[in-house]
């Protein structure tokens, strides 16, 4: 997934990938977020599954790390 300026970002600080599963306008998608990695997804708001389990709404305009498993929102 691009996304745009107005996307949210996750970035991974954990050593090894991570997978988010992002629910955007009715379709779900397992998205990977390589160890390290920044990526900008879900511009126009979304349900996110964090490795973890938990589950977030974001409107596309969080900054997000995931570290330990587990996502922080900054």
């Amino acid at each position: 997934m691009i996304g745009s300026a107005t996307a949210a970002s996750i970035t991974n600080k954990d050593a090894q990938s991570q997978v988010l599963i992002v629910t955007e306008a009715g379709d779900k998608i397992e998205m990977v977020i390589e160890a390290g990695a920044t990526v900008n997804f879900c511009p126009a708001g979304c349900f996110v599954t964090m490795p973890s389990g938990d589950r977030e709404t974001l409107d596309g305009s969080e900054t997000l790390d995931i570290v330990n498993g587990a996502a922080v929102i900054n």
